[in-house]
């Protein structure tokens, strides 16, 4: 299938993870994809098995916090693609997992730089460009914790929900200009950071799954690509009339 045919994607933190599942699922469906990340070797690595693959795609070395390298990038993904059409800010980390009395302002600017001001940054660069090809469609990925709370990691959740927010704002302001924005709100998707996670829980890989796959309804946690295909139809002229909204992809989690 072609549904992104011609469309040029950039996708921030898309080494690994969501972000390198929805490049794959993107390029097969024809679009053009700018991997960017700070993740050389693996981006460089997934940039040539999609053009082994018969598809389209490149790596640039992107620090979402650094307003210079965000400039550049974008600059360079349009000269070489022809046009920006969509953005998907993926990129972000989860930061100290500390009550908030016990985070040093330093843990707490470090995941609001990524996070969010990332977030900031990219869809600012990305305006224009989507204006000049009339069009537009930014995806940004918020989490299942920036609708509801939990007693850990506090900046993590903080930032979603100001990207949740962010979200909704932009949609408004950029409605009339043909650029649609929406958030994506995954539930827990095994990725190599949610394993790294596993692996220095107490109870080993295999004990932490076994938690994690019972917090969903359906009986599992998810798979980037299962992210990978909601992000698709955002991009997609098929969602065409949506725009300022949350698409859930939990499992059931926030339906508890």
């Amino acid at each position: 299938m072609a549904r992104l045919k011609e469309k040029v994607v950039i996708i921030t933190g898309s080494s690994r993870g969501i972000g390198k599942g929805t490049a794959r699922v993107l390029a097969e469906e024809g679009a053009k994809v700018a991997i960017t990340d700070v993740l050389d070797e693996e981006g460089n690595n997934l940039a040539k098995e999609i053009k082994d693959s018969g598809g389209e795609a490149d790596y640039w070395h992107l620090d979402v916090a650094d307003v210079e390298n965000v400039s550049q990038v974008f600059r360079e993904v349009n000269d070489k693609f022809g046009a920006i059409n969509v953005l998907v800010n993926n990129a972000g980390i989860s930061g100290a997992n500390k009550p908030t009395h016990q985070l040093s302002e330093e843990e707490w600017d470090k995941v609001m730089a990524i996070n969010v001001k990332g977030v900031f940054l990219c869809t600012k660069q990305a305006i224009s460009y989507m204006e000049s090809a009339g069009e537009g469609s930014i995806i940004n990925l918020s989490s299942i914790y920036g609708i509801i709370g939990a007693p850990d990691i506090p900046p993590y959740h903080a930032s979603k929900g100001a990207v949740r927010l962010m979200t909704k704002t932009d949609a408004l302001l950029y409605a009339s200009k043909n650029i649609r924005v929406n958030s994506i709100h995954p539930g827990f998707i095994w990725t190599p950071l949610v394993e790294n996670m596993a692996k220095e829980s107490e109870g080993g890989i295999e004990k932490f799954r076994e938690t994690l796959n019972s917090m969903h309804p359906v009986g599992h946690v998810g798979e980037p690509e299962d992210i990978a295909y909601g992000v698709l139809y955002l991009a997609s002229s098929e969602s065409k009339f949506i725009t300022g909204s949350e698409l859930v992809i939990d499992g059931g989690y926030t339906a508890k």
